[in-house]
């Protein structure tokens, strides 16, 4: 792919579940509607009440995901409880054909498989300050067991942990203060250049 300015670049964000990532990106597109898009996903997993095919996902049979896979029309995909998950360049082109910056919420595992790829987005990873304020997070939700938000807990140290690999993210932001988080991802998803924070400890 031909280099694209900064505001153009596509921009795939990262980040522990509960960290605050779907906030951000609602609140971006509320201020935002006509100068960013999000790529939608394709999925094997059925609809939930209210979701629509091409809206919140592409849903398709396994059969088709895999030849999809066999296409290579996926940058990025992975397996969670028996159902496929994936990204692909036509989406990202298609938000790109219509003039707007395309941003991408994905795994680490996702970053890892885009890294390997010639889209050469920027990459924003969002943290919590610390895994406790993450875990009480989790836990002020009240839908799910305290196992499962275990679960989320050591997946999001593996997260974080991946993060702090060299050259992985090219900015943090620490999701403190929402304004102020929001503040910092508004002004990178417009290009601009931001000093972003230090990843928090992990020994809490």
């Amino acid at each position: 792919m031909s280099p694209r300015p900064d505001f153009l670049r596509p921009l795939v964000l990262s980040g522990p579940s509960g960290v605050g990532k779907s906030t951000l990106l609602n609140r971006l597109f509320s201020e935002f509607p006509d100068k960013f898009g999000f790529s939608v996903s394709h999925t094997t997993r059925s609809p939930r009440p209210g979701e629509l095919h091409g809206k919140q996902y592409f849903f398709v049979t396994h059969q088709k995901f895999k030849d999809l896979i066999q296409e290579g029309a996926f940058m990025e995909y992975a397996e969670f409880s028996s159902n496929f998950y994936g990204t692909s360049f036509a989406t990202v082109r298609q938000v790109e054909q219509q003039g707007k910056r395309c941003i991408l919420d994905i795994e680490a595992q996702g970053v890892r498989q885009i890294k390997a790829t010639d889209l050469n987005p920027i990459y924003l990873f969002i943290s919590p300050p610390s895994m406790a304020v993450l875990r009480a997070r989790l836990q002020n939700r009240g839908t799910e067991t305290d196992a499962a938000v275990q679960k989320r807990l050591a997946t999001a140290l593996k997260e974080i942990q991946f993060a702090k690999e060299p050259n992985i993210p090219d900015l943090v932001i620490i999701n403190d203060d929402l304004d102020r988080a929001y503040d910092l991802f508004k002004r990178v998803a417009q290009g601009e250049k931001v000093v972003g924070d230090a990843l928090p400890p992990l020994n809490d």
